[in-house]
């Protein structure tokens, strides 16, 4: 790449105030937004990787329950923590977070690092994650991406979006770092993740209902198509061709996580965490539950499955008999 750098795209002065006020009258009230601990706020970032807020809240007020501070999760039986992680998919998290709270006790003695450098050398913590917890935690006018918020900044200032590089994530954490209102980092964040998750969604965008789209790009992108389209077909499809291409991919990408080898990871963790605390159980038993036609022939699959499990911290693997950490 030679160093070089992409210039930086131009940007809506008039986004801040337009977003900000939009997030006062329309942001949800969310528990996470009601504290500034460092510990809970880790633990709703987490869950929120990848799960939607609605599964997220009744599993956050839960596991804060069974583990009320970070040395208690840290001092928690692995095992435990991967049951209480029960319906929020991709348990590697669990144990994740759990290798996090215990770095923060046994080096830090159960106090977060403050600054985003000291906050990424923890185990499981990418720039969005250590980004969150500095900002929503510690109020610093610090700024990251996570899918909402790329989302949001690309269309804004780019168009419709664009595949992820490095380059243009450097070019939209400029953009986002020249538009944050001093002193309002903690809102402005939260304000981008709140419009990307309810207006500016990855397919069927609420365009109608979006306080920036008098001056989005993508908006006038595909005003543009909308009326080339009906220009050229004399009336409106029922559905825009678009948005049903995206709904399409939507499905197809469904589809292909049932079956998927990370579905059957998920499916043998949920079936350990129905047997009994450090009780272990022979794979084979657990072979016909996973599979339909489970045989002979699939246990090398099973014990290459539990290995990779196993690996991940996830479960205990001696022999042919597996159980929970």
């Amino acid at each position: 790449m030679g160093g070089e750098t992409a210039p930086l795209l131009p940007m809506l002065t008039t986004m801040p105030s337009q977003l900000l006020a939009w997030f006062a009258a329309h942001g949800r009230d969310l528990p996470w937004r009601h504290t500034r601990d460092p510990y809970q706020i880790l633990v709703a970032e987490i869950m929120l990787q990848q799960t939607q807020v609605d599964r997220v809240l009744p599993k956050y007020h839960a596991f804060l329950a069974t583990f009320p501070s970070v040395t208690a999760l840290a001092e928690a039986a692995t095992g435990e923590v991967i049951r209480h992680w029960a319906g929020l998919g991709y348990n590697r998290r669990a144990v994740n977070l759990q290798r996090t709270a215990r770095v923060i006790v046994a080096q830090h003695q159960g106090a977060f690092p403050r600054e985003v450098a000291a906050l990424r050398q923890l185990p499981g913590l990418g720039p969005y994650t250590a980004g969150a917890v500095a900002c929503f935690a510690f109020e610093q006018d610090v700024v990251f991406l996570d899918t909402n918020m790329r989302r949001v900044l690309q269309r804004t200032h780019n168009g419709p979006a664009v595949a992820t590089t490095a380059a243009g994530d450097r070019q939209l954490l400029e953009v986002s770092a020249a538009l944050l209102p001093v002193g309002q980092g903690w809102a402005w964040n939260q304000a981008l993740i709140e419009l990307g998750a309810l207006v500016c969604r990855a397919s069927s965008p609420a365009c109608p209902r979006c306080p920036l789209r008098a001056e989005c790009r993508a908006h006038a992108a595909w005003r543009n198509d909308d009326e080339t389209l009906l220009a050229a077909m004399g009336a409106a499809p029922a559905v825009p061709l678009r948005r049903a291409a995206e709904e399409r991919a939507s499905y197809r990408s469904s589809e292909r996580f049932v079956g998927s080898n990370r579905w059957y990871r998920g499916r043998l963790i949920d079936l350990l965490r129905a047997q009994p605390p450090q009780q272990p159980v022979l794979l084979s038993m657990l072979g016909p539950q996973l599979r339909e036609n489970f045989g002979p022939a699939d246990m090398a699959w099973l014990q290459q499955l539990a290995t990779g499990l196993a690996r991940d911290g996830l479960l205990v693997l001696a022999g042919e008999w597996v159980r929970l950490p």
